[in-house]
């Protein structure tokens, strides 16, 4: 078995587990699912979960470890944990956009956030981003207030207004 990294997310689902690492390991190219746990009977009175059911999926998504627990209804994924996606084109923005959200909530979150259908929220953003806002300048104000107007980020539209006014 290869060594596990040093930390590694888990996250929580209520018996939608198998499921999440299906639908992430066919949307990240270079991922694969590298475990998979079941319940016992052992324990059966306190986790209440059928013999045989998946209980833990360990992952991988572009080289980083994950851990998808089947662990019950009583927590719920937030905003104050996300995902971020760095994204080279607006192809990529783009594919992962669209990909994440199918199933999800109809209405998309501002600046680059979404919910897929399991309630995780991924921030999809181009891998320059911080380029637009370092100097913290007139095009830095530009590309924050553009930026601000979008729900999925726009490359170009954003290139744009870092750049108006310059020579």
């Amino acid at each position: 078995m290869p060594k596990l990294q040093t930390i590694t997310p888990c996250l929580w689902f209520d018996g939608q587990a198998e499921g999440a690492v299906t639908f992430y390991t066919g949307i990240f190219k270079n991922s694969k699912i590298t475990s998979v746990s079941r319940y016992t009977e052992a324990g059966k009175e306190i986790h209440g979960r059928t013999p045989g059911s998946v209980m833990v999926m360990m992952f991988e998504i572009e080289g980083q470890t994950f851990t998808a627990l089947n662990g019950g209804p009583m927590f719920k994924f937030t905003e104050a944990i996300s995902f971020q996606i760095n994204c080279d084109t607006q192809d990529e923005i783009d594919y992962y956009w669209e990909k994440l959200r199918a199933g999800g909530p109809e209405q998309a979150q501002q600046c680059g956030w979404l919910k897929d259908k399991f309630g995780l929220s991924w921030q999809v953003v181009p891998s320059m981003m911080a380029n637009f806002f370092k100097d913290g300048g007139e095009g830095a104000q530009r590309a924050m207030s553009a930026m601000m107007k979008m729900k999925k980020l726009n490359i170009a539209e954003l290139q744009r207004a870092a750049a108006e006014g310059e020579d």
